[in-house]
């Protein structure tokens, strides 16, 4: 229309697009020296040029007013007609159709959202998924008949929406609906209502649209529009077969897309944790604090419709390392001026703040927050997505697909050269979808990881790596597939530095990389094991051709040119579930002679305190272990940690590092052997009080018992529960040593079916404690 402002954000904005001008706002008006006048066929003209689809001349031709309005061309001005008299135009105005209101049928109960999978959103918006058709109601001002009247809708997403970009589109009407395009049907008619059915494209750009109806007759009427006062959220389609997400089973689609609530694992692989996460994808403000998170992205709305493109600004977004991102990652241990990472129980909470503090980056998180958040905004958008736990996962530094370790000449670390690490554990997600950019059978399961630990093409960011391409091997294949295989895969290699400086490889383990891959099995809380999916079984012949398939696109191509024979091994191994936080720490070194010939060699053995990223704090055990053994003989060693060595050295997840080396006198084999574990947190005890009823008051008893021979500082709980009670924290103070607290909170649920109560304890000198309650509530 003359005069419609067409804004942008910002100058922030310009240079995004390819010849998007300077100005904050542009300002468009249309208008010829024969449309000054007032007689209808100045009207007309006008009209000609602003709606040519609604205003059809037998000699006119089509014209995307929307991408370049300097391509209207003049078109020839209608001889002036009289004015009409005051009456008369009022007659006319009233002759016009005209939309007097729009309903989007937007109600949670509503056919829409049921069909669209929509219902569980606390939004009243209406909320649909692309590729599939959906319902909305005109009200006009006189009945509409088809063969004198015109109606198409506009739908608008973007600063600068275009047709050519996918952001602007413009919906016809038709008699009949076909698949993968925009395009409108009437379907109903009762007086003055119209139904219509829209059809979306598979492909469409998802995100937040504003509707507009235009409407006009066949007999040279001017148009009008009407905006709709209510949005449209489109987001991806998992039920759709033609939408890249497409996942054909209702029972993962229910889990990966639907559950609200999972698990996420921590630990050793020899002392599994797990702890319930709020997702809360449907919860109040989620829905838009993740359209928000799209909008701030540097992805302009049309690459919005390219799920890979997608997930890979989501993977960068999530972190606040270089673009303002919702998580700051902090591992210092001092969180004085955020929320301890193992404090948080829920992504609600951190996406709503994120929002609220319009971008603020939410202090702090490690990787299974940021992991638990990138679940919720991918579930939230539509994408199938979990979070996944890989035990001893490899940080490659550089590139070489190997978990280097340096020794010096006495065979100690030499710590500024091991810049490779072998985390306790890491938490990614994976996200399913087709992969048309990469070869045929590379779609699927896709690992993503929002944890800054590297940076990818200049951000940091992690995927989609395609899982069957770590499995194999391929890693030439986009995106950042080399450290994803090394995070599950890669072989440690152990080099002693020799007397003129260069170094050997004395020594490989083969399986000391990527154990009990991790994840919420579907439609239980149970641990599904899927290391499967991303390797072959350790040492087959398919396992040891893609380590070394992928090895020769690293920077070491030649480390597995020599083998290396063995007949004396070392393990170490965690009795029952290993130590309790308080008590001496105590491990099994199981030494196995495998020859027909005794051996004899002194296991070199040092106990660190480590961050679970696999970053060491430092030694405070060390101790020489000499070893005798008989033809095949095997010895077992109990070693004990007393409580006293490490009770002021512990930082997060409690975890250590056992190191053990050697060499065998006879024969000059090198031994060499990391094991970490962790000392044990006891859970919170949550009992529920009472009947769980919608609308009536209840109340749940938190226990929490000190396990310490000291006093705990500054203790608090959060607690949450979706559809049962709100995130908050209560501050407990300081707990003797040994001592139980109990806490009594009353709530009154809002959400009927099974529910989960979550609670966390937070403070400096304990970590990782937490509880579950299952809670099914009825209703009233």
């Amino acid at each position: 229309m003359p005069g419609e402002r067409l804004t942008v954000r910002g100058t922030s904005d310009v240079g995004r697009f390819p010849g998007a001008a300077a100005p904050t706002r542009v300002e468009l008006t249309i208008q010829k020296e024969a449309d000054k006048t007032q007689g209808k066929g100045g009207c007309c003209g006008w009209f000609r040029k602003m709606c040519p689809c609604c205003f059809k001349r037998q000699s006119s031709t089509s014209v995307d007013i929307t991408d370049d309005a300097e391509k209207v061309k003049p078109l020839t001005p209608e001889p002036v007609k009289p004015k009409p008299e005051n009456g008369e135009a009022t007659e006319l105005e009233e002759m016009k159709l005209s939309v007097v209101s729009v309903d989007l049928l937007s109600s949670k109960t509503g056919q829409n959202r049921r069909e669209h999978h929509t219902d569980l959103y606390d939004k009243d918006e209406l909320i649909i998924r692309r590729g599939q058709t959906f319902q909305i109601e005109l009200e006009l001002n006189r009945p509409f008949k088809a063969d004198t009247h015109k109606l198409h809708l506009d739908l608008r997403t973007g600063p600068l929406p275009l047709v050519s970009k996918g952001t602007h589109v413009i919906i016809p009407l038709v008699d009949d609906l076909k698949n993968e395009r925009w395009e409108a049907k009437v379907v109903e008619r009762n007086a003055n209502k119209v139904k219509l059915s829209v059809n979306s494209p598979a492909n469409a750009v998802i995100g937040l649209y504003g509707l507009a109806v235009t409407t006009c007759s066949l007999k040279g009427e001017a148009a009008t529009t009407h905006n709709s006062s209510k949005n449209i959220v489109m987001l991806f389609n998992p039920w759709c077969q033609e939408d890249t997400v497409f996942l054909d089973d209702e029972d993962e689609r229910k889990e990966y897309v639907l559950n609200d609530i999972g698990r996420l694992y921590y630990g050793t692989e020899k002392q599994i944790g797990a702890r319930t996460w709020n997702f809360g994808q449907f919860h109040e403000g989620v829905l838009e604090a993740c359209l928000f998170l799209l909008e701030k992205s540097d992805m302009p709305p049309s690459g919005r419709g390219d799920s890979v493109n997608v997930v890979r600004v989501i993977s960068a977004m999530i972190n606040a390392q270089d673009d303002l991102g919702v998580l700051v990652g902090n591992w210092t241990g001092n969180y004085s001026d955020g929320v301890s990472p193992s404090a948080w129980s829920s992504s609600v909470e951190i996406l709503r703040k994120y929002h609220s503090s319009d971008g603020t980056p939410v202090s702090y998180g490690q990787c299974w927050v940021f992991s638990g958040v990138t679940t919720t905004v991918l579930r939230c958008l539509g994408i199938p997505t979990r979070s996944v736990t890989n035990f001893q996962s490899a940080h490659d530094t550089d590139v070489s697909l190997t978990t280097d370790v340096y020794l010096d000449e006495n065979m100690e670390p030499i710590d500024y050269l091991n810049s490779d690490s072998v985390w306790n554990f890491h938490v990614w997600n994976d996200c399913w979808m087709a992969r048309p950019d990469l070869p045929p059978g590379n779609g699927g399961w896709q690992a993503i990881d929002s944890t800054p630990q590297e940076t990818s093409q200049g951000t940091f960011r992690c995927g989609p790596a395609s899982v069957n391409a770590i499995r194999s091997g391929q890693v030439f294949l986009k995106h950042d597939t080399p450290f994803v295989f090394a995070e599950v895969n890669s072989d440690k290699i152990y080099w002693q530095r020799n007397l003129d400086g260069t170094f050997s490889q004395i020594h490989s383990e083969m399986k000391a990389v990527g154990h009990c891959i991790s994840t919420k099995a579907v439609g239980s809380d149970e641990r599904a094991d899927i290391t499967h999916l991303y390797k072959h079984q350790e040492g087959s012949e398919e396992e040891r051709i893609a380590v070394e398939t992928a090895s020769r696109y690293g920077s070491k191509p030649d480390v597995y040119s020599t083998p290396m024979a063995e007949d004396v091994c070392v393990e170490v191994t965690v009795d029952n579930e290993g130590t309790k936080m308080g008590a001496d720490a105590q491990l099994s070194i199981l030494v196995k002679n495998m020859s027909s010939q005794p051996r004899k060699t002194t296991l070199h053995s040092q106990v660190a305190v480590m961050y679970y990223t696999g970053v060491l704090k430092g030694t405070i055990k060390k101790e020489d272990i000499p070893v005798d053994l008989l033809p095949n003989e095997e010895k077992i060693i109990e070693w004990v940690l007393p409580y006293q060595q490490y009770q002021n050295e512990l930082v997060d997840q409690a975890a250590l590092m056992l190191t053990l080396s050697g060499r065998v006198s006879e024969t000059h084999q090198v031994l060499a052997k990391q094991t970490t574990f962790r000392l044990r947190t006891p859970d919170l005890t949550i009992t529920p009080v009472g009947e769980a009823v919608v609308g009536k008051e209840m109340a749940a008893k938190i226990t929490f018992t000190n396990p310490l021979p000291r006093t705990l500082r500054g203790v608090v709980f959060r607690v949450e529960g979706l559809g049962l009670q709100k995130g908050h924290e209560v501050v407990v103070g300081d707990v003797n040593g040994h001592s139980t607290v109990t806490l009594t909170e009353h709530f009154i649920p809002t959400q009927p079916g099974p529910r989960k109560l979550v609670a966390s304890l937070d403070c400096k000198q304990l970590t990782q404690v937490h509880g579950v309650a299952d809670i099914v509530v009825l209703e009233q």
